[in-house]
């Protein structure tokens, strides 16, 4: 398989596919609102959009260092899924019922992202075909088989176990020895979603400001290069890109995921390799694949690469390791051996928010009109809507207009997390963890046990993942 030709970086192959939108102007000096939003990913963009349709006569202004879109939200896999951060530790902190009523909002997410995107013919490429995850080996086996009890014990009764040879009916991944499907998935584009997404918060009146990056965040105000935004409400939606505002270098950790996309492939491939379904894909491995079928028959899949940038860097284009490259083929050819001597198109990288205890959370602080969510640990794309939906029910109730909602007595709302240790324990902390995970996968490809490899359990609990 060749990469001479594969472009790399120029932020994700979802722009070059699609291209980048024309920029909007930046912020032209101090200025006031009734609302400001750091960040024109989907957590700020959702947000003004719910906000605005609740509440017409505010006066919205979103501040977007780049253009929206630019970080994890026009970068991602295209995972429309009901997976989110923390719930777990949220059901030991809140109690098993409190997080089923999370679960369960996250699974309504996946439609109500999928209806709003058709109310405002945003078209996304959205496919909802669910979410396929499948095992390799006897520990993963026996890890997705515990996974599949403990969503059906979370409220997930439509959820399906499914063995090898009904796996195989669905998609022709080498070596796979079982599969859990669950209908709350879809496949996307991500920065069609996004793109389209800041036209119809614009078209609603809401103010956006790009090339206006934000230095610091205070009580009613938000500090650029250009001017202050000064609002009741400043809301930081910035996920990944958190490190870089003044006070937060160790908030949430600026984790790397790392992305290729083939060639479009032909039909005689396609049968060799099933996917009809097009459902995302994923596995069981403790440094984890992610996948997609693209709306154009490639395939794009996703890996972590190197995990972390010393003293949270983040970068600019997405430019990406050739070794990450090459190991993301490796993992394309491993479970898609026909695709050997298929081309990549492209290769590129992008950062997602991780808290240190690896719990997504949406809080508004009624003190000072602070409000921020986010460390979605990857599982953004649906769970930064439902975040969105929350931020408005929290400025509604504090400013008078509504109370208590369904939203705003959710498990995370409010949640509070330590920040990360100072480097260099940081830095070494993380590349240990992630060279612990995948020594461990590599042991127990190796093995015949079901049991997970303690190296693995081990690296969960100093993560705090467990």
């Amino acid at each position: 398989m060749s990469t001479v030709s594969t472009v790399n970086g120029g932020i994700s192959f979802w722009y070059a596919n699609k291209g980048t939108p024309t920029p909007r102007e930046p912020l032209p000096g101090d200025t006031s609102a009734d609302v400001c939003i750091v960040g024109g990913g989907y957590t700020g963009l959702w947000t003004a959009y719910y906000l605005k349709k609740a509440v017409p006569f505010l006066n919205i202004t979103v501040l977007e260092a780049k253009f929206c879109g630019y970080g994890a939200s026009g970068r991602n896999g295209g995972w429309l899924y009901n997976g989110i951060a923390g719930r777990d530790r949220y059901a030991k902190l809140h109690g098993h019922d409190a997080a089923v009523r999370l679960q369960k909002a996250m699974n309504d997410t996946v439609g109500e992202v999928i209806r709003v995107a058709d109310e405002e013919n945003i078209d996304a490429d959205i496919h909802h075909g669910g979410v396929l995850e499948i095992a390799h080996t006897p520990a993963q086996l026996a890890r997705l088989k515990d996974f599949h009890s403990v969503e059906i014990a979370f409220g997930e009764t439509d959820r399906v176990l499914r063995g090898a040879r009904e796996t195989a009916e669905r998609i022709h991944v080498s070596g796979a020895v079982g599969s859990t499907w669950t209908p709350h998935g879809a496949r996307l584009h991500p920065a069609k979603l996004v793109t389209g997404l800041a036209d119809a918060v614009e078209a609603l009146g809401v103010t956006i400001h790009e090339s206006t990056p934000v230095t610091e965040i205070k009580p009613k105000h938000a500090v650029t290069p250009y001017g202050t935004v000064r609002a009741p409400y400043v809301l930081r939606c910035t996920e990944g890109f958190t490190a870089g505002l003044k006070g937060h270098r160790r908030t949430w950790l600026p984790m790397n995921s790392s992305m290729i996309v083939t060639e479009p492939l032909p039909a005689a491939l396609w049968d060799t390799i099933g996917w009809d379904g097009r459902e995302t894909l994923g596995n069981m491995a403790h440094a984890y694949v992610y996948a997609q079928r693209t709306a154009d028959d490639r395939i794009a899949l996703g890996g972590r690469g190197v995990p972390y940038r010393y003293a949270s860097a983040t970068d600019n284009d997405g430019r990406t390791q050739p070794a990450t490259v090459e190991a993301l083929r490796d993992l394309l050819v491993r479970f898609f051996p026909t695709t050997a001597g298929t081309r990549i198109d492209h290769a590129w990288s992008g950062v997602l928010g991780v808290p240190r205890d690896w719990c997504a959370t949406v809080t508004l602080d009624r003190s000072t009109g602070l409000g921020w969510a986010g460390g979605y640990v990857g599982s953004g794309v649906a769970t930064a809507n439902l975040a969105a939906r929350t931020l408005r029910d929290l400025i509604q109730q504090d400013s008078g207009q509504a109370g208590p909602t369904e939203l705003t007595t959710l498990p995370w709302v409010n949640h509070k997390v330590r920040r990360w240790e100072p480097e260099p324990l940081r830095w070494l902390g993380v590349h240990a963890l992630y060279a612990a995970y995948r020594t461990a996968d590599r042991r127990e490809a190796a093995s015949s046990s079901l049991a997970t490899d303690p190296l693995a359990k081990a690296a969960d609990r100093i993560s705090g993942r467990h």
